[in-house]
């Protein structure tokens, strides 16, 4: 069976939105797009490529397919990852899109849940959920995330859509592994195990 995993880039303080540049999701006024970039080192790049290499799938949301879909087309093709992006097969999950235009792009029709489940069930490799919030809590919800994948950035910005947000399902995550950049960046994985559990001191 594929795994679905979500790949995000965070602030410590959780938020996921626009990390990518100032125009990227100005979405409620949010005015920290780029914050990602100024963190960056050699280090994550080459983690986020191995993130890959047992993916032949990304999932996308509108918002993340409509962002990636404008960039990846046309970006440069001395980027290694250009070729990946366009490459890779897209699953899109929208209520509002009646057609998806970037190459190797399929739209899903109908209930999203039931769409992951069956993709889930397909033949292939893993499936990498990249931003697209929304959609995360949503198989967050149904049961349907495998892994998560996650940077977490040295930088707290205080605003802004987060992965985790309130009233995400409570979850005890397994460390499949974390290490930290140079730069101070929290590279984890981490798997789904069930309901946390309580205790006192």
């Amino acid at each position: 069976m594929r795994k679905i995993i979500v790949c995000t880039f965070l602030t410590l303080d959780g938020v996921m939105q626009a990390p990518g540049g100032p125009d990227e999701d100005a979405e409620s006024g949010f005015e920290h797009g780029g914050w990602q970039k100024p963190l960056d080192d050699d280090e994550v790049g080459p983690a986020i490529a191995g993130w890959y290499e047992h993916s032949d799938a990304m999932l996308l949301g509108r918002k993340t397919y409509d962002i990636f879909a404008s960039y990846w087309p046309t970006a440069d093709p001395a980027n290694p990852f250009t070729e990946r992006m366009n490459g890779m097969h897209k699953y899109v999950a929208s209520r509002t899109l009646t057609s998806v235009e970037w190459q190797n792009s399929t739209l899903l029709a109908g209930d999203t849940v039931e769409a992951v489940r069956e993709l889930k069930a397909s033949a292939g490799g893993d499936i990498n959920v990249v931003g697209s919030g929304d959609l995360a809590q949503t198989l967050m919800r149904h049961g349907l995330v495998d892994e998560f994948r996650l940077t977490i950035h040295p930088v707290i910005i205080g605003t802004g859509k987060r992965l985790f947000a309130e009233g995400a399902v409570p979850t005890a995550l397994e460390p499949v592994s974390v290490t930290t950049t140079k730069g101070g960046t929290v590279i984890g994985v981490y798997r789904p195990k069930g309901k946390p559990s309580y205790d006192s001191y």
